[in-house]
């Protein structure tokens, strides 16, 4: 079957309003643990980025802007990371995400498909990102409303 031998990788990306140790970014940092937490218990989870020590990605730096933040992940599934995202209390936290986060003009979720047992790097991550902005959604990067199939 062509599913297991592929997993789904995803990379979201926000800037923050204001860094996260101002006051107003409190509420978003006091979740990151558990929503992680939450993430890595999810069916269907394989893998995230995180930072030193295991801290949340968002305390990972892959843009020079430092209000920039990223989050990756692999999944087994398209259907197990939409059921984290927007069926478990991470949909609470997305819905919330315009307290904490500016509206960007270009797309800030990019999915693709990898092998399984690879890793994505933040760097190709943005690719990703850069690749639907530049040509909309394909195979090399889509999203849950055009989403693709594995490769066969």
């Amino acid at each position: 079957m062509a599913a297991s031998r592929y997993h789904l990788a995803q990379i979201n990306v926000g800037r923050v309003l204001a860094s996260l140790t101002d006051p107003l970014m409190a509420d978003f940092v006091a979740q990151l643990d558990a929503i992680n937490a939450l993430a890595e218990r999810t069916p269907g989870f394989v893998w995230r980025l995180q930072g030193e020590d295991g801290a949340s990605s968002s305390y990972v730096r892959a843009f020079e802007d430092e209000r920039m933040l990223i989050n990756m992940s692999i999944w087994e599934s398209l259907e197990s990371l939409r059921q984290y995202v927007y069926r478990s209390e991470h949909g609470q936290v997305l819905r919330d995400r315009r307290k904490w986060f500016e509206a960007l003009a270009s797309p800030i979720m990019a999915l693709w498909w990898i092998p399984a047992g690879s890793l994505p790097t933040p760097s190709e991550g943005r690719e990703r990102l850069e690749a639907l902005a530049r040509n909309g959604p394909t195979p090399e990067a889509f999203t849950f409303q055009q989403p693709f199939r594995p490769p066969a």
